[in-house]
């Protein structure tokens, strides 16, 4: 994979943002906690480690998070305004998880694989024999 900058906004664009780095794993995640935040069957996230670079270029102070309390990587950061998902960087800034759904560009990384497929509704999206299907975290 190489350097790829990704930019994106929310629905209300009232916050925007762009992140330069590598994107090395994109998953349709099918976690419980995945389908409450996004209030769809999965959400589907590029997982960029250690991004070079991460600029709110609008709207920073209109961000809110939520961390679950008892989760050890879950949370969400999304618009104040109309609720939409926004990338949350960790603390350290080891690590970008950013919601693809928000981007404004297709970005050069496909979807890789669908993980926590075994705790997937029964009405949600079919199969896609195309990438592979993971119980949990792929090794």
């Amino acid at each position: 994979m190489s350097q790829e900058t990704l930019t994106g906004s929310c629905l209300c664009g009232a916050v925007a943002y762009v992140i330069e780095g590598t994107p090395n794993k994109f998953y349709h995640c099918h976690c419980q906690r995945c389908r409450k935040a996004s209030g769809t069957g999965h959400c589907s996230n590029i997982i960029m480690q250690q991004p070079d670079s991460v600029v709110w270029t609008k709207g920073e102070d209109m961000l809110s998070h939520y961390k679950v309390p008892e989760a050890n990587r879950f949370g969400t950061c999304f618009c104040k305004t109309c609720g939409s998902l926004l990338p949350r960087i960790a603390a350290d800034g080891s690590i970008a998880i950013i919601p693809a759904g928000g981007l404004d560009h297709e970005p050069s990384i496909q979807p890789q694989a669908s993980i926590f497929w075994d705790s997937r509704s029964d009405w949600s999206c079919a199969q896609d024999q195309t990438i592979p299907e993971f119980a949990e975290y792929p090794e």
